[in-house]
């Protein structure tokens, strides 16, 4: 039998076997009529391949799992009694192994590559925030600088490395930023003061998307999608931060209604900036 024929029925029959649209035993038999003598059939699911794989190392790639296993152990317990330059160079290095392990994976494997991305900015996120603590430095100002400087480095790496769901979690990231620090230095807003203070970067994002769409249509969608998002920003603002919610209900109907309206009239040309 020709050699593709053959990979092309085996791959039908594993596909039959994932789907459990034939029992396990047949699937096997129907395998073992078509694996050549001594062919060694690839395991179907995750667990099978882990076995594999701890069956096939070697001493040293024991030796050097269960190293660094110790090595970020260590770390772990010991953190606190670093010197903050060696906490920062610690973070610094935790962070910048796992992007260039996860950018490398990307190539093999996309979820994995992104999972890997994510744990990274996660810890960027949370060893900052637990070192501003662990120095007494819970000042209102800090944690927030911090989550902006996060902000920014996450849109410009998911621009750079093109991860549209980071880039655009760097976006909501400042705009919760932007919405912190309206709260501590506009007192009691009238609801056309709150409006005033989102809706003009809700039309800033949307000129930036039909600027940007003839470069990198990804960076476009994002930000259309960034100005879709600042549109609702003033009644999320207002449920959250501000006492006075008098047609709250209200605005929040209409402005759903009128964004709708927009998307709808104004589809043929924001689909040509994103699609």
């Amino acid at each position: 039998m020709d050699q593709e024929r053959r990979k092309v029925i085996i791959k039908e029959i594993e596909h039959w076997q994932r789907s459990k649209l034939l029992p396990d035993q047949y699937c096997d038999f129907l395998l073992n009529l078509y694996l050549d003598a001594g062919e060694v059939r690839e395991p179907l699911h995750l667990s099978g391949k882990a076995a594999k794989a701890i069956k096939t190392a070697s001493w040293q790639s024991w030796f050097l799992t269960f190293g660094i296993f110790s090595l970020i152990c260590f770390v772990v317990l010991h953190f606190n009694a670093f010197h903050p330059l060696l906490q920062i160079g610690v973070t610094l290095s935790g962070v910048l192994i796992l992007l260039l392990i996860g950018q490398r994976y990307r190539l093999k494997n996309e979820a994995l590559g992104l999972g890997l991305v994510g744990v990274a900015m996660l810890l960027m996120l949370g060893a900052g925030m637990y070192m501003l603590q662990l120095h007494g430095l819970e000042a209102w100002g800090w944690q927030v600088g911090w989550l902006g400087i996060c902000s920014l480095f996450w849109v410009a790496f998911g621009i750079t490395a093109r991860i549209p769901v980071l880039h655009l979690s760097g976006w909501v990231a400042s705009f919760l930023v932007y919405g912190l620090l309206l709260s501590r230095n506009a007192e009691s807003p009238d609801w056309y003061e709150v409006q005033l203070y989102w809706l003009p970067a809700s039309f800033v994002f949307a000129w930036c998307s039909w600027f940007f769409h003839r470069w990198s249509r990804p960076v476009a969608a994002v930000l259309f999608i960034a100005g879709t998002l600042i549109w609702l920003m003033p009644e999320l603002y207002t449920a959250v931060f501000v006492d006075n919610r008098d047609w709250f209900q209200l605005q929040l109907i209409v402005k759903i209604v009128a964004e709708g309206l927009l998307l709808f009239l104004l589809r043929k040309k924001w689909i040509a900036w994103v699609a």
